[in-house]
């Protein structure tokens, strides 16, 4: 009974780490039954795993989190899950019949579960999706700042253009000013706003519907990667995202001992960014034909020669779990540092960017005032 108390403690601990204000801004958003979002699996493995590594069996610790759980439909599938395994129904296998896991989840489970070693196996699926939560607040914070600014100077552009600009040029025009060139220039587009508005809200929203509908075309996929990959400061901002995704993802099955022909496939899913994925496609299926693994990398430059060096020692060495560990651990920190490097870098342009902008206007537009108190004058 003592036990039982102390794990429950244990558990409410968990859960109290992921709860509040910030919890809520963070969460991934599941608008049906299917799959679970990344803060409920990295919840479950979690609680799961302590559960498991304390010294309580499989039965009992998913026994604990069905009466732990308040919610009813997670509570319901524990219960499905727990009498599953009573039934002799091996762990993975439930976990995949409800579809609320990826291939590579389950695959790992059942390794973990084949070896003994599950408890271990679901601390580094938590340990897995902690990262990729924090990944995802990481990208989250520093995308926040740039998009609020950008969209305070359309709304700014779009003020001036249709209410400040047009009252000055009733003033000009009643007067007769002679206007200067960057004046006239202002002038023109802040008509062209104002006569083609609705046109431009229709031509915005046919674009934003042509990608939703394009999207899933490889080769509006590949578009999008290249001339993502070209902007500066950005390109090398998501590319090292994706990077460190595909070097994650290849460390946790490297633990599991999964194969790697069946790691690069199953990261091959996990991973929505074109270049990379195809470059993975491409290097597994080399791999299969018996070419090495480095030089099946050497062949993409999407690949710096930091991860083909390592892949080389890890052949010589047969430590490939110890070299994905130190290269997660090395595109980690870097990706730390390209987060603060963007932020530091973007928010101050920006704000030139946008100072410069309503300096151009205000200059544009007071020019021939100056003009028209020296003539009166």
């Amino acid at each position: 009974m003592g036990l039982k108390v102390e794990i429950n403690n244990t558990l409410k601990n968990e859960r109290k780490s992921g709860n509040g204000f910030s919890d809520l801004l963070q969460r991934e958003i599941s608008f049906n039954g299917g799959k679970w979002n990344t803060k409920k699996k990295e919840q479950f493995f979690t609680e799961l795993s302590v559960l498991l590594i304390s010294g309580i069996d499989l039965r009992q610790s998913l026994e604990l989190l069905s009466e732990e759980n308040k919610k009813k439909k997670e509570s319901i599938f524990f219960k499905s899950v727990y009498e599953d395994v009573i039934n002799g129904i091996p762990f993975y296998e439930t976990l995949k019949s409800s579809k609320k896991f990826s291939k590579y989840e389950i695959e790992t489970l059942r390794v973990g579960e084949a070896t003994g070693n599950l408890g271990l196996v679901t601390q580094d699926l938590g340990e897995f999706c902690k990262k990729k939560n924090d990944q995802r607040r990481q990208i989250t914070s520093a995308l926040t700042y740039p998009v609020i600014v950008i969209l305070t100077a359309f709304l700014v552009v779009f003020f001036m253009m249709n209410y400040v600009v047009p009252l000055f040029k009733d003033i000009f025009e009643q007067n007769n000013v002679e206007l200067p060139g960057i004046t006239k220039m202002i002038l023109s587009f802040s008509e062209f706003l104002q006569h083609n508005f609705y046109g431009i809200l229709i031509v915005l929203f046919l674009f934003i519907g042509g990608h939703f509908l394009i999207r899933k075309y490889n080769w509006y996929k590949r578009f999008v990667a290249i001339v993502a990959l070209k902007i500066p400061l950005i390109g090398d901002f998501i590319k090292a995202i994706y990077i460190l995704r595909f070097i994650q993802v290849m460390k946790l099955l490297a633990n599991s001992k999964i194969s790697i022909t069946e790691s690069l496939e199953m990261s091959s899913s996990l991973i929505s960014f074109y270049p990379l994925k195809e470059a993975i496609n491409n290097i597994n299926k080399n791999v299969v034909r018996g070419a090495k693994l480095s030089e099946s990398f050497r062949e993409h430059s999407i690949f710096d020669t930091r991860i083909i060096t390592l892949l080389k020692v890890a052949e010589e060495t047969n430590q490939t779990e110890f070299i994905f560990e130190k290269l997660y651990d090395q595109y980690s920190k870097e990706l730390d540092y390209k987060s603060k490097q963007f932020t530091n870098l973007l928010n101050p342009l920006l704000t030139i960017l946008i100072g410069a902008i309503v300096g151009v206007v205000l200059i544009a537009m007071y020019l021939p005032m100056f003009k028209l108190s020296s003539v009166i004058g």
